[in-house]
């Protein structure tokens, strides 16, 4: 009789096992869009020459190849061709991987120097401004020594621009720090590694500016954040505060079978029992990069319950390798975390679109007062257009805007 029982529960848990997979498979690499944005492709935007500022954001680029031969640098050079001076580039945080900018004498510095190398030749002729963000690998993946890491490439690419002010916060600082664009377009940058980063790491708004208690970051953001409320502000970061990828606690079925797959996919070693105890571990309690870790769930609540207070903030993230966009109560939130590499992304939930595929985001500005959403995509063979994989109107300003633009 147990002998039956047990024999049935195998069987049954095969079958769901492969109808799950078979499912899973079927979709899994095609871009999911709510059933509110089904009819995207009938929408589109003013004319280019109409165009005040566009703004590019890529995440996670770490493991780029050389322009020449990266599709994914290719559709930012075309990016570029297309926007001209008026336009921000922002880098998302994880530019280099594993471990950022190691020392010297490591036997990974030459490989590191040389992916950051292949980001910056892209802007050579560049006339827009260009803004780094660091991540949690950037930080030497969190481990104590993780400042000086992000101080020495830090120094490396501001001095490469030129530019004192392309790597944001400086000197591992907290934020909030701003960059101005012009009277209705403002973009906020924040440190989200600091709240999850063991070893030093300043208490300080930028460099000079101390804060007392890590606590005082949120009503400087929230001060921010009124006085600008007339704006639209894209708040930019490392971690997302919505996800339906690994970070945000979900993984594919063939994760819950082979766990070791997330340490090297070829570890095909079937542990159902245990798979499923790592997922529910990863989706409530959390590794340190996860939503669920308890800093960053902390942080995450604390933030949100402070932009939930206001409307017309793009608060856009990398982190996870894939492409998300949500809208949630007046406010927007992406995920632009495939620079070079992709992850599974679950469909549904809150997502308005999702797709696991190397791509970056651009808002564009328009002289009709209007914010447009882009999902840029490589091209799938050299030589080709980027592809667009989805856009969206998300913002229309009261009155028109005028062009002028600076920085603070």
């Amino acid at each position: 009789m147990l002998y039956t029982i047990a024999l049935s529960v195998l069987l049954v848990f095969i079958a769901w096992f492969v109808w799950a997979y078979l499912r899973e498979r079927k979709y899994r690499k095609k871009p999911f869009y709510s059933l509110a944005e089904i009819g995207w492709r009938t929408n589109s935007p003013p004319p280019a020459s109409q165009r005040i500022h566009s703004i590019a954001m890529v995440g996670d680029v770490g493991s780029n190849g050389s322009p020449e031969e990266d599709l994914l640098l290719q559709a930012i050079q075309a990016w570029i061709a297309e926007a001209g001076k008026n336009s921000t580039i922002l880098f998302l945080g994880d530019n280099i991987y594993p471990t950022g900018l190691p020392p010297v004498e490591s036997f990974r510095y030459a490989q590191a120097e040389q992916r950051l190398n292949n980001q910056l030749a892209l802007f050579k002729h560049y006339q827009g401004k260009v803004i780094y963000l660091s991540g949690n690998h950037d930080w030497n993946k969190g481990r104590k020594d993780g400042h000086s890491f992000v101080l020495r490439q830090e120094n490396y690419i501001t001095e490469k621009l030129q530019d004192a002010l392309a790597y944001l916060p400086q000197g591992g600082s907290l934020g909030p720090v701003t960059w101005e664009i012009n009277g209705q377009l403002l973009i906020i940058v924040i440190n989200t590694q600091w709240w999850v980063q063991r070893g030093f790491k300043p208490l300080e708004r930028s460099p000079g500016q101390a804060y007392k208690i890590s606590r005082d970051f949120y009503p400087a953001l929230k001060e921010l954040l009124e006085q600008n409320k007339h704006r639209f502000i894209v708040l930019a970061a490392h971690h997302p505060l919505y996800s339906n990828a690994l970070h945000g606690g979900k993984f594919t079925v063939k994760q819950h079978l082979f766990p070791l797959t997330f340490i090297n996919k070829r570890a095909l070693i079937p542990l159902p029992l245990v798979g499923s105890m790592f997922r529910v571990y990863r989706k409530y309690l959390g590794m340190h990069e996860d939503m669920s870790y308890p800093p960053y769930r902390k942080f995450r609540r604390r933030l949100l319950r402070i932009l939930h207070q206001y409307n017309s903030i793009f608060y856009v993230a990398g982190h996870d390798h894939n492409l998300q966009y949500f809208q949630v109560q007046g406010n927007h939130y992406a995920v632009s975390g495939s620079g070079s590499k992709t992850n599974f992304v679950a469909k549904g939930g809150k997502a308005s679109f999702a797709h696991e595929n190397k791509g970056f985001m651009v808002l564009d500005q328009y002289q009709d007062g209007t914010i447009w959403l882009r999902v840029i995509e490589p091209a799938l063979t050299a030589g080709e257009e980027p592809v667009l994989a989805f856009q969206k109107r998300i913002y229309q300003a009261p009155a028109p805007v005028t062009p002028p633009a600076g920085a603070e």
